[in-house]
């Protein structure tokens, strides 16, 4: 722990989390970050789905990268966006949760079924660092042409492979490889396409 109290004079705790290091959640330039944020969501949230140029534009100021003719339904919720890319073609259905403080890589084609959770945040076993509220993050990375079906939790630094199919309620706690059906908690592979 002292090394890491050591380090945290050196580097911000946002360089700190965009490298996947231990941070203080806590810290003020994130806080402003996730109320960045948080506006940008609850306006998303709030569109008619008349004003499709309009959620368009918010998405664009919200995420790192969007893709051309990506639909996301709200509600949306994210901790920070600018972590979260989101290839062209895809499609995420009413309540995405996307825990990006690692990065949330989302391929083309994908499509992401109701109330699906892509969680990259950790936090420490140890009681100590915990209490003092730090935490980390591994990435997310969704291939190209995946169905996450509704309710599926994706655990941190898991990547899923190429056309993969994940039954809905499925919990990832590890890597998917390209072309099979997973399901169940935790996740395991049924059949090969």
């Amino acid at each position: 722990m002292t090394d890491h109290v050591a380090d945290i004079d050196r580097r911000s705790q946002r360089e700190r989390m965009l490298a996947g290091d231990l941070y203080i959640a806590a810290d003020p330039e994130l806080a402003e970050e996730g109320l960045r944020a948080a506006r940008l969501t609850e306006r998303y949230n709030a569109t008619s789905a008349d004003a499709p140029q309009e959620r368009r534009r918010i998405l664009e100021e919200l995420l790192g990268g969007i893709g051309e003719e990506v639909e996301i339904r709200p509600p949306l919720y994210c901790d920070y966006g600018y972590q979260t890319r989101i290839g062209a073609r895809s499609f995420v259905n009413f309540g995405l949760t996307a825990v990006d403080v690692g990065r949330i890589t989302i391929g083309e084609d994908v499509l992401i079924g109701p109330n699906v959770q892509l969680l990259t945040a950790t936090h420490p076993v140890e009681p100590g660092p915990r209490r003092a509220k730090f935490e980390a993050a591994e990435p997310i990375t969704i291939a190209d042409n995946v169905w996450l079906g509704g309710g599926v939790i994706v655990c941190p630094g898991v990547s899923i492979g190429e056309n993969t199919v994940v039954g809905a309620g499925a919990v990832v706690v590890r890597d998917l490889p390209a072309n099979v059906v997973a399901v169940g908690n935790p996740a395991r592979t049924v059949r090969h396409l």
